[in-house]
């Protein structure tokens, strides 16, 4: 079992276990609980680490109060991670500073704690090295690697469309990752531009339609609406906006 005790360790749980009168199973359990756990949070520990979040923080550290707008209890309701289990999408449509970077990886922490693989990369970072990839002829290669995780977390897709115009191929590559995850794996989609905008970001409407189905079919749909976090606040210094 590879259970990492030595022998006086051994020993003594013999002994406690003889002076309980536990029975067999009830010391084995004692004996293998520690190790589970230990072995456990080890897990989550990597799991996060190999997320590559910008930043890791739960939920429960949210300033609700200030947006009310913001459907907390479906937020919450994703964290529970039950739409990796579905195979279902989530996509977070808002302007920029109301939050939507922030609690999709709050949703993906959530996610590494129940043991899910995560991977949380924005878009023109993929875009980037899926370029490069297609260059040192890779591309199938990135395209099985980021369809392996059960969670792919992609932040700020139409924040920039300077990454388009760089990349000829960036429609295409961006279809090649959706495409290999839908029906599979959950797929999160932040973004600041509105679904019937896509074909023009895209610059390739049919291709836009194909991706936008795979995405948003059988998806939740977060729309955010409010106040900006990002807004100076009563009694904020300007270097903590």
């Amino acid at each position: 079992l590879r259970v990492s005790v030595t022998a006086d360790q051994l020993d003594d749980a013999l002994k406690q276990a003889q002076d309980a009168g536990e029975s067999h199973l009830e010391f084995l359990h004692r004996l293998l609980a520690d190790q589970a756990g230990l072995r456990r949070t080890r897990r989550i520990e990597r799991l996060i680490k190999d997320a590559k979040f910008r930043e890791a923080l739960p939920l429960s550290t949210f300033d609700w109060d200030f947006n009310p707008t913001i459907p907390r209890l479906k937020i919450e309701a994703l964290a529970q991670a039950d739409f990796i289990h579905r195979k279902q999408n989530i996509v977070f449509v808002g302007q920029s500073g109301l939050g939507k970077s922030r609690l999709i990886q709050s949703i993906g922490l959530a996610a590494c704690l129940l043991e899910q693989r995560v991977r949380y990369i924005t878009s023109g970072e993929l875009l980037e090295d899926l370029t490069a990839a297609l260059a040192d002829h890779t591309i199938h290669d990135r395209v099985r690697f980021y369809a392996k995780f059960a969670l792919l977390i992609i932040d700020e897709f139409g924040f920039d469309r300077t990454e388009r115009a760089v990349c000829k191929e960036a429609a295409s590559l961006w279809y090649k990752i959706i495409d290999a995850r839908s029906q599979r794996v959950s797929t999160a989609l932040v973004t600041n531009i509105d679904f019937e905008s896509w074909a023009d970001y895209l610059g390739d409407a049919p291709l836009a339609m194909a991706m936008l189905d795979r995405v948003v079919h059988g998806a939740t749909i977060v729309k955010l609406k409010g106040k900006s976090y990002r807004v100076p606040r009563s009694g904020d210094e300007p270097n903590n906006i």
